[in-house]
């Protein structure tokens, strides 16, 4: 590893000053397991105070309503009581000069009746994604969803302006909407799963305006600068997404959208898997979107250090997100600084209750600077 790191290089992520670029990516931990699904004191504040030197923390998805849940144990952001338990973990990240984003989520088709008291979950059309839900009995297959009416879009682009209400009340530093991986903006985007007849399918245009009703929502109640993004383009395979001759241009036509506004950032995933044999697809996203967009790109998904330098210096990104190796490797800034070897981390503790593979991992570069 050469001397220079573009990771360790400081950057302005529109006002606020990031002390490098080395971004923690949003994980599910479902550490959340409590009647309120808020975050748990003595786990949330720890696990993210202990990252607190990344550039940038971006939370777990927390969803944004009660029909927005799809997986077990994951907080939320729609309560007083949650309100007051994102405030706790912020407190402490920034007490530890750290800077937070949440992730605000709906999953839309990809949930099951047992969270919502055996009622269909929603999404964009009446299209089963074929998938799972990790549900309180363990994992689930996915039922064929309800078609979402025009009532439950607009009530739904309130719970996202809402919910972002609510974390500049819990004190975040801004807030990332997750129109990604399958979820339910995705699942508009898709002409796969987006089979409606009226303004929101159809189009490339149709489909894309559920996402951009709800950025104009939120601007509302939080300045657009604090407003980040998150895609997926080539997602093929998982997460019940399928990809067609649309799909890639409706989201350089997004994209392309996005510039008329001054977001924070837009956070792009390179594929999760090999879709060189996919037609359509995408094989280098950063490369593709960098020219395209105009603001600050983060990028994410396989990830080392030697490669999240390399996609900075060639100007391919701004930022780069990094997943699994922030949960075993909590001092992650400090070991790139140092060249010091990265833990490997525990798959059974991903997404298990208590302090195991959450909290208890060694941050060993600042074991070695005491």
């Amino acid at each position: 590893m050469s001397k220079e790191q573009h990771l360790l290089k400081s950057y302005n992520l529109n006002g606020l000053e990031l002390p490098n670029r080395v971004v923690m990516a949003p994980m599910t931990r479902s550490r959340a397991n409590n009647p309120e699904n808020k975050p748990t004191e003595g786990l949330h504040d720890i696990y993210y105070t202990q990252r607190a030197s990344a550039g940038l923390i971006i939370t777990e998805g927390s969803q944004v309503s009660k029909e927005a849940v799809g997986y077990v144990n994951t907080p939320g952001i729609y309560s007083k009581e949650q309100v007051e338990g994102w405030k706790m973990v912020n407190n402490k990240v920034h007490e530890a000069n750290g800077r937070i984003f949440i992730q605000l989520w709906h999953v839309g088709r990809m949930s099951h009746p047992d969270f919502h008291n055996g009622e269909l979950p929603m999404s964009a059309s009446a299209i089963n994604p074929e998938a799972q839900s990790f549900t309180p009995e363990g994992f689930k297959d996915t039922v064929t969803p309800k078609e979402m009416t025009g009532e439950d879009i607009k009530r739904t682009i309130q719970d996202f302006k809402n919910a972002a209400k609510n974390a500049m009340e819990a004190g975040f530093d801004g807030i990332e909407i997750h129109s990604s991986n399958g979820y339910l903006f995705h699942q508009f985007f898709n002409g796969t799963s987006n089979k409606r007849k009226d303004e929101y399918g159809g189009s490339i245009e149709n489909r894309a305006k559920i996402l951009f009703e709800t950025i104009d929502a939120i601007k509302e109640v939080m300045p657009e600068q604090k407003i980040g993004l998150r895609l997926n383009p080539s997602l093929n395979g998982i997460f019940g997404m399928t990809m067609d001759e649309e799909t890639i241009p409706t989201f350089d036509y997004i994209i392309k959208k996005l510039n008329d506004y001054d977001l924070a950032y837009l956070h792009l995933s390179e594929p999760f898997n090999d879709v060189s044999d996919v037609p359509h697809a995408v094989t280098e996203i950063a490369k593709r979107y960098r020219p395209m967009y105009n603001g600050t790109l983060m990028i994410n998904a396989g990830f080392d250090q030697e490669s999240g330098n390399i996609v900075i210096e060639e100007g391919n990104a701004d930022l780069v997100a990094f997943g699994k190796p922030y949960i075993s490797n909590p001092d992650l800034v400090e070991r790139f600084a140092e060249n010091i070897p990265l833990s490997g981390w525990d798959t059974d503790t991903f997404y298990t209750p208590g302090e195991k593979g959450y909290i208890d991992y060694e941050a060993k570069a600042r074991k070695q600077e005491a």
